[in-house]
């Protein structure tokens, strides 16, 4: 018979690695069966590691972080490898290593830890733990820091709303008795928009507007009682009177400029100067107002 010597040889070795990655037992005294704790959390000496860890190792930082409740054994040893001591890998539910970290990071510095994974009864990792507790900071540093989180200011937009004086009021009036209907519903309209997105509107001003015809004063007297007009019309049907401000610019901002000179037909062509613009100012994001 043929006894092959080199196995024999070979056998200690072979029932050596056997015995090491076979459970020789956790170091901490029953281990819950959901792997949050055990009764007794202990820690295998530092100088107790297997000859290949002697005197730990330097993780990859960048798999240090991807531990995490959940990983499966071999998941976890693809991260920072098998434990470091003799307590076994397959049978048992704790893992323990030596982890060495240089602080600063480019600095000869190296600050020595150790790193303990518990598993439940499923052999998936559920709770982790260091020795000192504060080398836990080492796996907090080696997290990518999150982005600062996205602060969106608040669009504003203005919406212009022009009501003609063919939608409002004749040549040289002001009053609400000389609104026609059809400027009446245009502005029932707009104050029904306002009212519906009073949470988004910031702001309402009434600008009116009158054409050359007169004189400065009376023009720009003449145009501030157009806008008050529209902005008690606007109050009178719900619009907050917080919200509104009216002014009058008088002749000074024209949209037609016309050369005739016959009066009744320079005033049909002057009409689009004679106007009130309503400016809502509104969160964007809203649907539009009107």
């Amino acid at each position: 018979m043929h006894i092959n010597t080199k196995f024999f040889k070979l056998a200690p070795l072979l029932l050596a690695a056997a015995f090491a990655l076979a459970a020789c037992g956790n170091v901490s005294r029953n281990v819950h069966a959901d792997g949050q704790s055990a009764d007794s959390i202990n820690w295998p000496h530092i100088d107790d590691t297997t000859p290949l860890h002697k005197g730990g190792t330097f993780p990859n930082l960048d798999n240090l972080v991807h531990v995490h409740a959940g990983l499966n054994k071999q998941q976890v040893s693809d991260l920072i490898g098998y434990p470091h001591f003799s307590e076994g890998i397959w049978g048992v539910r704790e893992w323990n290593y030596v982890f060495n970290f240089r602080e600063p990071a480019q600095s000869d510095h190296v600050v020595t830890c150790q790193f303990k994974v518990l598993f439940d009864t499923d052999k998936l990792a559920q709770r982790f733990y260091w020795l000192p507790e504060e080398c836990a900071r080492f796996q907090q540093v080696a997290k990518a820091p999150a982005p600062p989180p996205v602060v969106v200011a608040p669009v504003i937009n203005t919406e212009r709303f022009t009501l003609g004086s063919d939608a409002l009021f004749a040549f040289d009036r002001a009053g609400l008795s000389a609104m026609s209907a059809e400027g009446r519903a245009k502005l029932d309209q707009l104050a029904q928009g306002i009212i519906v997105h009073a949470g988004q509107v910031q702001s309402v001003r009434v600008i009116g507007h009158t054409d050359r015809l007169g004189s400065d004063a009376y023009n720009d007297a003449l145009s501030q009682k157009r806008a008050d007009t529209v902005k008690d019309y606007l109050i009178s049907h719900g619009v907050d009177s917080r919200l509104i401000q009216a002014e009058g610019r008088g002749k000074r901002n024209p949209v037609e400029a016309c050369a005739l000179t016959e009066r009744s037909a320079l005033i049909a062509c002057l009409a689009a100067n004679r106007r009130v613009e309503v400016l809502v100012t509104a969160l964007k994001s809203e649907p539009r107002v009107g």
